[in-house]
Formats: structure tokens, sequence, C-alpha cells
């Protein structure tokens, strides 16, 4: 007897991305793409109206000030339709992103630039109850946990983010009323902890941790 297909939602706010994933899993066997949700308030709404088996899900929809990101929208669907599995589908590989995705209650994390294999095999593995990682993910995981990272303090948080936004040693220390001696001091630190030797660097690492956020 032939299992029935695994339900699918696809919540993405790019309508291509959506119509790349749906003939994409609509054509591995065992799979059946019921509906599409163009952002996380939507994707919550139409989950709770067809239970899917799995939805999968993007990290963020379009602006931070518009609506719920995924991890909200995971929240919400781990707390209402706790047989539904979430499986987050994103560009961001970012510790930070990857964690916070995971507490949230999604049950995989895979990235859209990684292969199909990965794709199919995460939702698979969400759907029985396990947890679906790309490799890439599962490696970024394994290197935190076996060395993992000093973390930033705020106050260094606040002077990298001033950093990106372009501002010199004197203007920094000026928005933090501190003198340029110690702004160069926690600049010294900032590098050190993440591993950088200039301002790009640094910046692009912070970004890369899901410490920061260009906009």
């Amino acid at each position: 007897m032939t299992a029935d297909p695994l339900r699918l939602l696809i919540a993405d706010d790019h309508v291509v991305v959506r119509a790349g994933l749906r003939a994409l899993l609509d054509g591995e066997p065992g799979f059946d793409v019921v509906a599409e949700a163009g952002s996380g308030e939507e994707a919550v709404r139409v989950a709770k109206d067809l239970t899917p088996d799995v939805v999968l899900m993007d990290l963020r929809f379009g602006s931070p000030d518009h609506g719920i990101d995924g991890v909200e929208a995971v929240r919400a669907l781990t707390a209402d339709l706790p047989g539904t599995a979430v499986v987050m589908l994103t560009s961001y590989s970012g510790h930070a992103d990857v964690v916070r995705a995971l507490q949230a209650g999604a049950r995989g994390y895979v990235l859209k630039a990684g292969p199909p294999e990965e794709l199919f095999q995460a939702v698979r593995e969400a759907a029985a109850g396990g947890i679906g990682l790309a490799s890439e993910v599962v490696g970024h995981l394994v290197g935190r946990v076996v060395t993992p990272p000093a973390e930033l303090s705020e106050r260094e948080k606040e002077v990298i983010r001033l950093m990106a936004d372009g501002h010199s040693n004197r203007s920094i220390a000026q928005s933090l009323f501190l003198s340029e001696a110690t702004i160069k001091t926690h600049l010294v630190r900032i590098y050190r902890k993440l591993g950088a030797d200039n301002r790009a660097a640094a910046v692009s690492e912070a970004v890369r941790r899901g410490l920061l956020e260009l906009t």
C-alpha cells in the first residue's frame, strides 16, 4: 500500500521563489504542495486552515517592521499546530539565526543555495519527527560547539553598529560619550573576538553571525 504524500505549505515573500520551490517539490515523489503564503501571518493562517504535514518557512519576510518574521511564525505554529513540522528554508546560515529558529520550534534548517536532495531529506526527517539540517549548518553548529566564539558585549555591539553605518572613531566616541582611546580599545577587542583585522572584515563577520543587519 502506497503511503499518502506529505502535504507541504511554502511560505516565502518572493513569488518567483515560491514558484521554483513548488515545481521542485511537486516533481519529487511523495510530496504534494497544497498551498503557498507570502507572509508570516498568512503562513500561520493558511496552516491552521489546512494543517499541512510540513511548512517550508522563509526566515525573513520583507522589511523588519512589516509583519512577523519566520521565527515568530514558527513559534505560533509550534504552539497551535504541534503536529505540523516547520523547516526553515533561507539564505542565512549565521549561528544566531539557526539557533533562534531551532529554539522557536523549527524541525529543520536548509539553505536556498543548497542541493535539492538536502531539502528533500530535511522535509522527510522533520515530518518523521526528527531534525533535518543542511550539511553546512551542521558543520557550522559543530564548529561553534567545539570552538565557541567569544560574545560581543552590548557596548561592543553598539560600536560595531555605528562602525557599519560609516562612523569614524571620533564620531563613534561622540555618539557614545566616550574617548577615542576607549573606542580604539573596543575595536581591538572586537577584531580579536570576530577574527578580523579591519573594519570591513569585522562588519562582514558580525553580519554573518547574525549580530548585525545591514539595511
